[in-house]
């Protein structure tokens, strides 16, 4: 599944092509997504406007109208969008198609069909934070993602710091393959229960955490699963990951072979040397 830095990569990519575009008109291939596609909706409300803004928030791409409607993509496990002619052959898997007034559309591509399309009204989109996003905690480049705020949320948590650094209410957009290059930079243990990290281990993990997001942005994103970003370039940040992907080969630090366990159902690397503060977590 596309993490933060993959939608941050697409949102820039597509940003120059959408903005001040007008949408003509949106098609679709019947299919459902993972929800019915609002394919009346957006044609009756979006057919005519300019698109006035293109941002991320958490894995969500955001795009607005000059009627301040608002429509929110997720690409879910395979999904991918890119800028076609109109004249393109449209493939099996284009399940979306947002025309604009330049000869270019916008194409959600989704083999497996888990993205999913909501259209939101001027007051819903107003209101986002507290209502389609409420349940979603801050960007982890938010002044509110501070040590304070994760030292309250993970007080009375004993699960593995893993699994709460994925928690998308407790930070939003961070999925497993950065959670593990994260745990790593700051030498922890993915295992390590989440409740006996200090003030000071926040103080250490959260600039890792933007710096490694950072990155992974600037680098283009990883190039895991089917996501292409919007100029048909793979992203190139996998050739940098320091544990992710690597079991049995040596640590870039000490040498020591990277370990793979499962924790809570996703693959989790790690160097048995650098992290070893597991904090009796078995």
């Amino acid at each position: 599944m596309p993490e933060l830095p993959e939608v941050e990569v697409i949102c820039e990519g597509l940003r120059p092509h959408l903005l001040h575009r007008i949408i003509t008109t949106i098609h679709s291939s019947g299919k459902s997504l993972r929800y019915p596609v609002p394919l009346a909706a957006m044609n009756e409300s979006l057919g005519g406007q300019t698109i006035s803004s293109v941002t991320r928030r958490a894995k969500y791409l955001l795009i607005g109208t000059n009627n301040e409607m608002l429509l929110i993509i997720h690409l879910g496990m395979t999904g991918n969008l890119g800028i076609f002619p109109h004249s393109a052959p449209v493939r099996s898997h284009d399940h979306v198609r947002w025309q604009m007034d330049n000869g270019l559309e916008l194409r959600l591509h989704d083999a497996r069909r888990f993205g999913a399309v909501w259209l939101l009204t001027p007051e819903q989109a107003r209101n986002k934070e507290s209502g389609f996003f409420g349940n979603t905690g801050p960007e982890p480049f938010s002044p509110l993602c501070t040590p304070a705020h994760f030292l309250d949320l993970a007080r009375k948590r004993h699960q593995p710091v893993k699994n709460f650094l994925m928690d998308n209410k407790v930070v939003a957009g961070i999925g497993n393959i950065y959670a593990n290059e994260i745990l790593f930079a700051a030498a922890l243990h993915p295992l390590r229960p989440v409740n006996t990290l200090a003030e000071g281990d926040w103080q250490r993990l959260i600039p890792l955490m933007q710096r490694i997001l950072t990155q992974a942005i600037a680098s283009g994103g990883s190039t895991i699963s089917d996501f292409i970003n919007a100029s048909g370039e793979s992203g190139y940040f996998q050739l940098q990951f320091m544990v992710y992907g690597r079991k049995n080969q040596p640590c870039l630090r000490c040498g020591t072979a990277i370990e793979k366990m499962q924790i809570g159902g996703r693959a989790s690397f790690f160097c048995p040397r650098c992290q070893q503060d597991e904090g009796n977590a078995r």
